[in-house]
């Protein structure tokens, strides 16, 4: 007697691939080697980690985060919340983006301070367990779009139909992708090998929750407006951040095949693409090249023809009608 198993149909991909047209072979040039990286002469200076100012940068997040909630129970009122409420979303974001960095050891030079950082002060408090993201996110680095790819679901069937797309946005703005992401985090307790994490992560954020508390004397300010945002408001931006990296892009060593390049504007950088994580192109070609660097190394790629405007859309309202044309 045997058994037939059907195999489930592979992710569809490639659906907002430029034209090869658009992808002129240039390299390598004298700064840029085939892959588009910079020559070492080029990529030591591009690779250089600010420490100090990132320092800055943490800190003067953290003090933002501190104003802001100050400002909104000093008005005490129902619309200072609501504005507080959609505000975490760029707070959340910022987080994350600063906790990438981490991730990729480019926030300080100093290994024990990047990771203690990224952990305590930039992963936990955004729900993310800095660790197990550094294994899952390199690997997704290591092979875009292959067969180990973990975010392939989020990323693979762009373009798609107008409400597909809507349905995506609706279940993040109203918790359900929210909850979907918080149920595994709440189970790892429960088991042995989850729990060292689980436990770090609810604890950072029982922390936040009595200093929150203590401070304000509302108990409700932390589920209302950190949980709440983080489960909602947060999950909208992560989603049209993530599509606008690599939604319906393909398998290629070639990086413009597998990342967009989208014109960067003020408001996109407050809302989903903080300290120039837009430059996402530039990113996957070199990992290696810290946040500050990312527009001069993007530079380079545009300087020596390679990247061209063909290929760049240009906003992101224009991307996000593209990815639901289909």
């Amino acid at each position: 007697m045997s058994t037939t198993v059907e195999a489930r149909p592979s992710p569809r991909t490639g659906g907002m691939v430029p034209p090869v047209s658009a992808l002129p072979e240039v390299l390598p040039t004298e700064r840029l080697t085939v892959s588009g990286k910079a020559v070492p002469a080029v990529r030591d200076h591009l690779r250089r980690i600010a420490s100090w100012r990132n320092a800055w940068t943490v800190a003067s997040l953290w003090l933002g985060i501190v104003a802001l909630w100050t400002a909104a129970v000093w008005v005490d009122h129902p619309l200072g919340y609501v504005a507080l409420f959609v505000l975490m979303g760029p707070v959340f974001a910022r987080l994350a983006i600063l906790g990438h960095e981490a991730a990729h050891r480019l926030l300080f030079r100093n290994r024990k301070a990047n990771d203690l950082v990224g952990r305590w002060l930039l992963d936990h408090p955004a729900f993310v367990p800095f660790d197990i993201y550094r294994r899952v996110h390199f690997a997704h680095h290591k092979d875009e779009f292959g067969p180990n790819e973990p975010d392939i679901p989020l990323y693979a069937g762009y373009p798609l139909p107008k409400a597909s797309w809507r349905r995506k946005l609706v279940r993040d703005a109203v918790g359900i992708s929210g909850w979907k992401n918080l149920k595994p985090l709440l189970r790892s307790v429960t088991t042995k090998q989850g729990r060292p994490i689980g436990v770090r992560i609810l604890g950072t954020q029982v922390v936040l929750w009595a200093g929150i508390w203590a401070l304000t004397g509302r108990w409700w300010l932390y589920p209302v407006c950190w949980l709440g945002p983080w489960l909602t408001v947060w999950r909208v931006l992560n989603r049209l951040r993530a599509i606008a990296e690599h939604g319906g892009m393909e398998r290629s060593d070639d990086r413009r095949r597998t990342t967009h390049h989208i014109h960067q504007s003020w408001s996109a950088r407050f809302w989903i693409v903080p300290y120039k994580t837009g430059w996402h192109l530039a990113h996957h070609v070199d990992m290696g090249v810290p946040w500050r660097n990312l527009p001069t190394f993007q530079h380079e790629l545009d300087a020596s023809g390679w990247v061209t405007p063909e290929i760049e859309y240009p906003s992101y309202r224009a991307f996000w009608r593209a990815c639901a044309s289909a």
